[in-house]
């Protein structure tokens, strides 16, 4: 069977690069491409007020706040993120990471990458549940919510512990399966678009969901930013079952309830 050009790709990269370049220099530079490639365009959008009608808070973070954002963004991915990725390399390797070809089937890399959000998504909510107990707001996740009006990039300004929770709750799937390096890349460039999504501050027609049975999204995570942390609740990273079977979706029905008899009376 002949080649394809994914395979051709993959075939240039295994031999171009180590498997240790590739699963740590190389995917942090895949993570920070598409993290400030797809954090970007909401930041800018609120910057110069653009798509105005689409912005689910009235309010906007000055150039100055943004700024500082970003650059705190790099401190802490160059200084806490590429030095785990590094680290745990020989933990991956024990868990079964593989890069050679060939690739995995498609069918594979879905079933394997639907388990990872199913997963993650379970952890994140009882450690984001975790995180807004009094003393852990106070010292660790109070960081996160500096901005109550989130832009794509405040998807990942977090104190560096909770960074470091994050991390663990990204890698717990593939950690399970050992996944082939391809998968893990496709999981994490997806699980970025998700969470810069979700922080975006803007619900637009062409939301994922709108579309998406059970996803979160922006509205649904924007509204945990913006009340007071003991009562904002809607803890889940991708899903809304979490939030809903163990009722902390109770403020967030009820403040879409009320918008929507508002929005009948206009």
């Amino acid at each position: 069977m002949a080649a394809t050009p994914l395979d051709s790709a993959w075939e240039w990269l295994i031999t171009n690069f180590s498997e240790f370049q590739l699963a740590t220099v190389v995917t942090f530079v895949l993570h920070e491409s598409v993290f400030f490639l797809s954090g970007f365009p909401s930041l800018l959008f609120e910057r110069f007020g653009l798509f105005a009608k689409y912005k689910i808070q009235k309010k906007s973070n000055t150039s100055d706040y943004q700024n500082r954002c970003v650059m705190r963004l790099i401190l802490y991915h160059v200084c806490v993120n590429l030095p785990v990725m590094i680290f745990s390399y020989p933990a991956f390797k024990f868990m079964g990471l593989r890069s050679s070809l060939p690739l995995p089937h498609w069918t594979v890399i879905v079933s394997q990458v639907l388990f990872y959000f199913i997963l993650e998504d379970f952890i994140f909510y009882w450690g984001h549940r975790a995180l807004h107990t009094k003393w852990l707001y106070k010292h660790v996740h109070s960081v996160h919510h500096e901005y109550a009006t989130p832009f794509g990039l405040t998807s990942e300004y977090a104190h560096p512990a909770e960074i470091l929770f994050l991390g663990f709750a990204t890698v717990v799937g593939p950690a399970l399966t050992g996944p082939h390096l391809f998968t893990l890349w496709l999981w994490m460039v997806l699980r970025v678009l998700e969470t810069v999504e979700a922080h975006s501050g803007y619900h637009f027609p062409w939301s994922p969901s709108n579309f998406l049975p059970l996803y979160g999204g922006s509205d649904f995570h924007d509204y945990h930013h913006r009340v007071l942390y003991t009562k904002s609740g809607n803890y889940a990273s991708t899903f809304v079952y979490m939030d809903w079977l163990f009722g902390t979706d109770k403020g967030y029905r009820k403040t879409k309830a009320i918008e929507g008899e508002e929005g009948k009376h206009l």
